[in-house]
């Protein structure tokens, strides 16, 4: 199967935090908003000014806000076979295929031909760019579940100096980069990263928006958004990722 050329987040808001996410998420990214779409109207974009989406939305019946990933892909019946060979579960296909990752992360595949991401946006006094997707791994799928990652992109795993952290290397011209991380406890789900290059700043403009700040750590900071989703603002350059 040839490697992923695209990737995009969802962030599944649940209907009665639809509105005030969405809201936060524009002003987060700077990004507009398109027209709604689904049977539902239970779908949106959110608009770079330059650049393909990377970012959308989707109204759910859920009880908590979660995050999932789409897969683009050239052959979907190929990647489906793959993807289920290594353990996946192919959920629906209606139209592109649904699927749930060994360890339980949902995820998509499907063929939307993006291709150019958008830059960091710059707010004056610093820039900052939603680019990472943090999958957060049940302490007993971390094996099974990082080499189901590694073997369906074809990208390598890249360990650093904190073990409960594994990266896989993305090529540096997608506008999103997949962080795998072993949870002390609990199952498998999923959050947002920010890079920046002045994190006090971001974190007091996202706070202005309606976040609140949890706790900080080695380089990142961890904050939830007023639609309850978590979220961190990362020490990363937002033009590369790389700290």
């Amino acid at each position: 199967m040839a490697p992923p050329f695209w990737l995009t987040i969802f962030l599944d808001l649940p209907a009665e935090r639809h509105e005030r996410g969405t809201a936060f998420w524009q002003a987060a990214t700077g990004y507009g908003l398109s027209p709604s779409r689904g049977e539902q109207d239970e779908f949106a974009t959110l608009v770079p000014a330059d650049g393909d989406a990377h970012l959308k939305l989707q109204r759910t019946a859920a009880d908590q806000p979660g995050v999932h990933l789409d897969v683009h892909v050239r052959d979907l019946d190929e990647a489906v076979a793959e993807a289920t060979a290594q353990g996946a579960e192919l959920l629906a296909r209606p139209g592109h295929a649904i699927l749930r990752s060994p360890a339980g992360f949902v995820f998509c595949l499907v063929t939307e031909p993006n291709q150019r991401a958008a830059p960091a946006a710059d707010w004056g006094t610093h820039r900052s760019r939603v680019d990472q997707l943090t999958v957060d791994i049940a302490p007993d799928a971390w094996g099974p579940e990082t080499a189901f990652w590694s073997h369906l992109t074809g990208w390598a795993v890249r360990t650093g100096s904190r073990p409960e952290f594994a990266r896989l290397d993305t090529p540096a011209e997608l506008p999103v980069r997949i962080l795998l991380q072993r949870r002390g406890h609990g199952g498998t789900s999923g959050h947002l990263d920010i890079a920046t290059d002045d994190r006090a700043r971001e974190i007091a403009r996202l706070e202005g928006h309606g976040a609140a700040r949890l706790r900080d750590g080695d380089g990142w900071t961890v904050l939830t958004g007023p639609d309850g989703s978590t979220l961190c603002v990362t020490d990363r350059r937002p033009d590369t990722g790389l700290r």
